[in-house]
């Protein structure tokens, strides 16, 4: 049994979507990050980074428990205990690896940042919310322009680069990017939408309750580093 210690974000999507995927059976810890939970010295003591996704397999390597946080190593890792999502043969690993990198390095930060200055920063922050605004559009078409000559990100078949892109990818009304133009991404979103295992993953997301919206200013500040919380 694997413990998933998890709110909505895309980053959490993705481990929801893999663990649908790969048919493992799993339970769901909320940690909900606008009440500050991850703050809270049990849970750093299973990420030092105090984030989430988190997760713990009580049937890891050696039928020993393993504590596995970051996005992208536990779909490594997920991939790696089930042999599939992530090919075996070293060239293919390196494609899907390549992108996997991409998309944990450039699209969620960046992403992230510009979710941060176009709906949570305070005005006068101009540069900041064009300077995100624009690297995300770039990050779309790159995309949209890898998917113009194959169905999926990195390869011939579905894997983990996949599952990492989909959730920021599809997330294009909140982010306030319009895929007009873009149709090899709109029909790649679609794809991935459709699976079945990618449609329970997400149906069980639309049940998780956050409090993003009445975050007292406190645990705003808190969350995003700033006010009382800042460091000089």
């Amino acid at each position: 049994m694997i413990d998933l210690y998890a709110l909505t974000s895309p980053n959490v999507q993705k481990v929801f979507i893999a663990l649908e995927e790969l048919a493992l059976p799993y339970d769901t810890i909320l940690v909900d990050v606008w009440k500050g939970e991850q703050f809270r010295e049990e849970f750093a003591r299973l990420n030092p980074n105090r984030k989430i996704p988190v997760i713990v397999d009580h049937d890891g390597p050696g039928g020993k428990p393993v504590t596995v946080f970051e996005s992208g190593a536990i779909l490594i890792y997920l991939a790696e205990k089930t042999g599939r999502l992530l090919p075996a043969d070293p060239l293919a690993r390196l494609e899907v690896l390549q992108w996997l990198m991409l998309q944990m390095s450039t699209l969620g930060p960046m992403s992230g940042q510009h979710v941060h200055f176009s709906k949570f920063a305070p005005p006068g922050n101009d540069y900041g919310a064009s300077r995100f605004r624009t690297e995300v559009n770039r990050l779309f078409d790159l995309y949209d322009g890898r998917l113009a000559s194959r169905d999926w990100v990195a390869g011939d078949d579905y894997s983990i680069a996949d599952i990492a892109a989909f959730p920021w990818l599809r997330n294009h009304g909140f982010l306030g990017i319009s895929v007009e133009g873009r149709p090899n991404l709109t029909r790649w979103v679609e794809r991935i939408a459709a699976r079945p295992a990618v449609q329970r993953a997400m149906a069980k997301v639309a049940t998780i309750p956050s409090s993003r919206d009445t975050a007292s200013e406190d645990d705003r500040d808190r969350i995003f580093q700033r006010g009382r919380w800042a460091r000089g």
